[in-house]
């Protein structure tokens, strides 16, 4: 069995404000091997985006990498210096960041800034590195790339912007890209070329791509493999269709229903999940989603472990647990409040 490209475990992130400490992320792992697309998915809150920029080394004060390893093609990843980093961001992991205009500098072309970051990472002279970036534009499908360069950031739509950084990020030839929420506030037009375009990414090369959403419908055209986050931590990881046909976690039940869904020619109403994510201030004790759920009962309040309910797919939920199986056999009125898909 081969070694995943990225792997972290029992990554614990806290930010110290004057409220408390926020712990961000709670104890999560997860991998990612070579030449997959996985998605991240979740709630806003759920850790997500924290859990990213702690792989990029981008934990900043007030935010501090409290525990856990993260190791990427070997390399270990916590603790290295900023000269170490600056290496390896960019040239081999690479991020485009949600909204393309605070990772835009708005006073410079599109080009200084993409022959830049081409000659700093590659040693590419001015000329080669302009070429580069001609190619690496009209890649991502923006005509007239010659003229674009030339431009300035607010002379591109939203969709063309992240085009842009999409472009920037694979000039650098990333072993792995990380694409955080890369099509919110985008039409749904923009979107799906946006989703191609990774598509195509995939398709053309062995770069792996994890793919950061609140969006389970994007996370279905694009990804392999699926983690589900909430509270900080890993409510459940498996294949697409594990996730999509075969969920075991309530959360993700409740993601599930929650997508617009036709029925005949007609739209089904849609599921809310009731309640609001939790304090991460203060974190429950047990399962942190046992405050929202319609099968919780008292041996939620205890922590349970990543059940393995198939190959590569687990879940962290008591429901999945032969002992608590058997029990609500025998306790047809613990049934009725903790009904779950256990085939």
């Amino acid at each position: 069995m081969t070694e995943p490209l990225l792997s972290v475990k029992d990554l614990k992130v806290s930010f110290y404000t004057r409220a408390g400490e926020n712990q961000a992320v709670r104890g999560v792992s997860l991998h990612i091997d070579e030449g997959e697309t996985v998605g991240i998915v979740g709630e806003s809150g759920s850790g997500k985006s924290v859990t990213a920029k702690a792989i990029m080394g981008l934990i900043s004060p007030p935010g501090q990498i409290i525990g856990g390893e993260i190791d990427f093609a070997g390399q270990s990843l916590v603790g290295l210096t900023e000269r170490e980093w600056r290496r390896l961001r960019g040239n081999r992991i690479a991020m485009v960041f949600q909204d393309p205009m605070t990772s835009l500098n708005p006073v410079k072309k599109i080009g200084d800034q993409m022959t830049e970051v081409i000659r700093r990472h590659r040693g590419l002279a001015k000329e080669a590195a302009r070429k580069e970036a001609i190619e690496m534009l009209r890649r991502v499908g923006i005509t007239r790339p010659e003229q674009r360069l030339d431009q300035y950031p607010h002379e591109f739509s939203g969709g063309m912007r992240q085009r842009v950084m999409i472009a920037m990020a694979l000039s650098c030839q990333p072993e792995l890209l990380i694409a955080d929420e890369p099509t919110t506030a985008l039409d749904v037009t923009i979107q799906a070329q946006i989703l191609d375009l990774l598509k195509q990414l995939k398709a053309n090369s062995r770069m792996s791509i994890v793919l950061i959403t609140h969006d389970l419908g994007v996370v279905a055209q694009v990804c392999s493999r699926v983690v589900v986050m909430y509270g900080g931590m890993v409510m459940e990881e498996g294949t697409a269709e594990d996730i999509f046909y075969r969920p075991k976690h309530p959360y993700t039940q409740g993601l599930l229903r929650s997508l617009p869904k036709r029925q005949g020619g007609t739209r089904e109403r849609l599921v809310p999940i009731e309640g609001t994510p939790p304090d991460l201030l203060d974190p429950p004790q047990g399962c942190p989603f046992r405050d929202r759920c319609p099968h919780a009962m008292p041996k939620c309040a205890e922590l349970p472990p990543h059940f393995e309910v198939g190959p590569g797919h687990r879940a962290l939920c008591w429901l999945n647990d032969e002992g608590v199986q058997a029990q609500l056999r025998r306790e047809p009125e613990l049934e009725g409040s903790a009904a779950h898909d256990r085939e």
